[in-house]
This record gives structure tokens, C-alpha cells and sequence, in this order.
């Protein structure tokens, strides 16, 4: 099966059990109704990219649902956790691009985020030899990676929480969503 859909969603939940806080998130994400696997970091070539609207109308309950996902969790009240997803693709439609997680505790969702996104870029430059300074700040990748004319697009999107203040656990998801 190669995916010819994506599409990116995100989600919070607290509770007092660890599995229903991760169940609340999926729920807030739109995708608890699903049976996820975890696949690893590659966006198929010719995949187009959904909104999260249009993605959750095309899933059935109980279907196998092939996610890059990453989550976070805490139940130290006020500890800010976050999850992302990063995704760079290439010019060319039939090339696959990448996809990259990370989660951190003490990272608002932008640095997060951010962290993600050159992530995956980065993965994706490498793949594609392009030359860059891996000292170099994000900001000046990115637009080395652009003007490259080889990585055309880069996003991410992260959830961040911080703890429930009477400890109750907080579970932070972001997730990359694969549809036929």
C-alpha cells in the first residue's frame, strides 16, 4: 500500500489515567476511531496533502490508519510538553520526501515545531545532496534548502500543553496521517 493522501492533525487531553489522557488527545486529533500504525519518516512520492477537514471525512471506524505520529506526556502540574511533526518535500512530485518527529518537555510549540521542520529538511537535503552548514541557524537553512530548488516545501505542526495544575496527566500528539 502506498499512500496517495496525507494530512496533519494535532490533539491535547488530561485525565487522571495516563491511556485515557492519550485518548483524549486522539479524540481532539480526530483520529481515535482508527487503528493507528506507526510507520516511519517517508512522504510518498505523488501524495497530495489534505486539510484536516477534508482528511478526517475520508476515515471509517476501525480501519488500519498508517500515522508518523509522536506524543508527550506529564503529570507534573504546570511542565510544558510538547509534540511535532516536520515534513520537507522536493520539487519533483516523484520523488518522496520527509517526515520527522520530536517531543520535548520545557519547548513552547514554535521551538518545537521549528526543531521538527529542520529536521526533516535536513533528512530530506542529505538524501538529495545538497550542500549546507549544519551550524547554521534554521532560518538560513531553510533558505539555503529553497534556493537549492530541490526542497520546494517545509511545515510542521506541534501541540504543546502545560501539566494539569492538580496533577492530573496531560498527553500532548501530533500526527501525519496516511489515507489510500
Amino acid at each position: 500500500m502506498t499512500p496517495t493522501k496525507m494530512f496533519f492533525t494535532k490533539g491535547v487531553g488530561v485525565n487522571k489515567d495516563k491511556l485515557a489522557a492519550f485518548e483524549a488527545a486522539l479524540r481532539d486529533a480526530g483520529i481515535e476511531r482508527c487503528n493507528l500504525v506507526c510507520v516511519s519518516s517517508i512522504f510518498p512520492p505523488n501524495c497530495k496533502i489534505l486539510s484536516r477537514e477534508e482528511g478526517l471525512k475520508l476515515l471509517k471506524p476501525g480501519e488500519i490508519t498508517y500515522v508518523v505520529m509522536d506524543r508527550n506526556e506529564t503529570s507534573e502540574p504546570n511542565r510544558l510538553v510538547s509534540a511535532a511533526i516536520g515534513f520537507a518535500k522536493t520539487s519533483d512530485p516523484n520523488l518522496y520526501g520527509y517526515i520527522s518527529e520530536h517531543h520535548a518537555y520545557g519547548e513552547v510549540a514554535k521551538k518545537s515545531g521549528e526543531y521538527a521542520e529542520d529536521l526533516a529538511a535536513t533528512m530530506l537535503a542529505t538524501t538529495l545532496g545538497v550542500q549546507f552548514n549544519p551550524d547554521t541557524a534554521w532560518d538560513e537553512r531553510k533558505q539555503e534548502y529553497i534556493a537549492s530548488g530541490y526542497i520546494t516545501k517545509t511545515s510542521n505542526t506541534c501541540q504543546s500543553a502545560q501539566g494539569n495544575k492538580d496533577g492530573l496527566w496531560t498527553s500532548v500528539l501530533a500526527a501525519a496521517v496516511f489515507l489510500e
